[in-house]
């Protein structure tokens, strides 16, 4: 491991719940540096937090680029043209609601990481917190896996976390109890990857 190699990072995000704690990650590990935030909401809290700590933020909507008529294969290379320009290392979404194409993501092999608020393979997709209170569960979580292709969370797991969900819980409690696990692993999941810890092996990745 190169201890003395500083690893920029750019945070995919929606509104922004758990940057946060990814800054804060980044600010106490030697190797982690954020230096970029895209949100694909032109109105997100995420960003005018960023902005305020000195970091690079910017809004990148699909709807803006559709609406100029571009292809939405496009807009994903633009996206991926950006994040090369600043030479990022690796990228973390945290609430970006939108696929990456397989044409982002062969600029950053091994280098897209998603937190999904349940535990994967169940509740993929949008609103899984919902889906599991709907569906009646009793367990759910959150998992950071690795992007490797254009599938709805169907990477090689890199960690979870199982919650219970309780008889009294609401959707807004369920969410708090899920997003507070999701912190922890995105920081776990960080560490591990700047200093070359993780190891993929066929559906799952192991932190050595």
């Amino acid at each position: 491991m190169n201890q003395n190699k500083k690893y920029k990072i750019c945070a995919l995000i929606g509104n922004g719940g758990r940057l946060k704690a990814i800054t804060e990650c980044c600010r106490n590990h030697p190797q982690a540096d954020l230096v970029l935030v895209v949100s694909h909401k032109k109105e997100s809290a995420g960003l005018i937090w960023a902005k305020e700590q000195g970091l690079e933020a910017i809004s990148f909507r699909l709807s803006d680029w559709k609406a100029e008529g571009k292809e939405r294969r496009d807009f994903d290379l633009e996206l991926a043209k950006i994040l090369k320009e600043r030479d990022i290392d690796l990228v973390i979404m945290a609430g970006w609601d939108l696929i990456l194409s397989n044409g982002f993501l062969k600029e950053f092999p091994k280098a897209v990481i998603n937190i999904h608020p349940s535990l994967c393979p169940s509740f993929p997709g949008l609103e899984a917190p919902k889906q599991a209170l709907e569906y009646g569960a009793k367990i759910t979580g959150c998992t950071l896996h690795f992007v490797p292709d254009e599938g709805v969370d169907t990477g090689p797991v890199i960690l979870q976390r199982a919650i219970e969900i309780k008889d009294d819980d609401t959707l807004e409690s369920l969410e708090n109890k899920i997003h507070e696990q999701e912190e922890q692993l995105l920081c776990e999941g960080i560490k591990a990857w700047v200093e070359k810890r993780i190891r993929i092996e066929g559906r799952s990745a192991k932190i050595i």
